[in-house]
């Protein structure tokens, strides 16, 4: 697409070692001029140099969750030796077609560390094998399944929060607006953690002025996972699917928002932090300057991933029960 910004030229010397080393692990891991299956492939071994030297918790346990399409893997992540804890749950990115419970687990045990919270990852089933919105659908089961069976968890079922990356921060909002539309007490919600999300946003400045074959995010990358996420394009009109196609301006919880000052998603977090602060909505947006789409992962080698979970785990602290 014509009229982007040099990003690389403008992105930090941290990104661009990053950047660096990421090519060097899996050289065009998000070109999309591949199979899904190869996309795959390479994430994984891209992704496990970035999940080395994770910070220790006192339990990682493992489990499964059964929902209406099949069983769901769950993986939570205990940062304290208490009998009883608030639960984050955390929903992983990857445009809902790469990623797994093994792809995040850093990022998972940072956000348990700085929030204090169990947090709880859960595996959804990916697109195109399921279409949207059943990873919403089994989010929405599994926080249901947690309420239920909080003592054998260890969790307090009056303290949810959620959270995820990209993809995985589209799944924690839709996941919320669907318990609200559910009647569930909304009192039991804590916060929402959102990192660099899309929200809905069809087009925008930022989606215009960014996006290249560091993040496979220009509007083709964008369209190829959309349409392996949904069954037909006119989905994106469907309030699931667009988020701000439904009411945020009542009924919300804190909101904390990270993005990238270099990402074509950058305005859904814009918009998305404004319509909260127009309505008193507690929110904080922090934008990183010098970053690129999903620089949470490279929390190895970036300052500013490491400062935005901690942020996020301060905003969250605010709002403990």
């Amino acid at each position: 697409m014509v009229n982007k910004l040099d990003v690389p030229h403008l992105w930090s010397q941290e990104t661009e070692r990053a950047v660096a080393k990421q090519e060097e692990l899996a050289k065009g891991v998000y070109s999309t001029d591949q199979s899904f299956e190869e996309m795959r492939i390479a994430y994984n071994k891209e992704r496990a140099y970035w999940n080395q030297d994770p910070p220790e918790m006192v339990e990682v346990r493992d489990g499964t969750v059964p929902t209406n399409t099949g069983e769901v893997k769950i993986r939570q992540y205990r940062p304290v030796e208490t009998e009883t804890l608030p639960c984050v749950m955390f929903f992983h990115g990857g445009g809902w077609v790469l990623g797994n419970l093994d792809t995040h687990d850093r990022m998972a045990k940072l956000v348990a560390r700085a929030t204090g919270a169990a947090v709880v990852a859960t595996d959804y089933s990916l697109s195109p094998e399921a279409k949207y919105p059943q990873p919403i659908e089994e989010a929405v089961q599994v926080f249901h399944y947690l309420q239920d069976h909080h003592e054998e968890w260890g969790i307090d079922p009056r303290d949810f929060s959620f959270t995820g990356d990209s993809g995985g921060a589209h799944i924690s909002l839709a996941t919320f607006l669907a318990l609200r539309g559910e009647g569930i007490n909304l009192s039991d919600i804590r916060a929402l953690l959102l990192f660099y999300g899309w929200f809905g946003l069809s087009d925008s400045m930022s989606a215009r002025l960014l996006g290249g074959w560091w993040d496979g995010l220009t509007q083709d990358d964008f369209d190829f996972y959309k349409s392996l996420a949904l069954k037909d394009m006119s989905e994106t009109k469907q309030p699931y699917v667009d988020l701000f196609r439904n009411d945020l301006t009542k009924q919300m919880p804190p909101v904390y928002l990270a993005a990238a000052e270099l990402d074509p998603l950058l305005d859904d977090s814009r918009l998305l932090a404004k319509i909260l602060e127009a309505n008193k909505i507690p929110v904080q947006l922090d934008v990183f300057a010098g970053t690129i789409h999903a620089f949470l992962h490279h929390s190895r080698m970036l300052k500013a991933a490491n400062e935005a979970i901690e942020n996020a785990g301060k905003f969250y602290q605010k709002f403990a029960r």
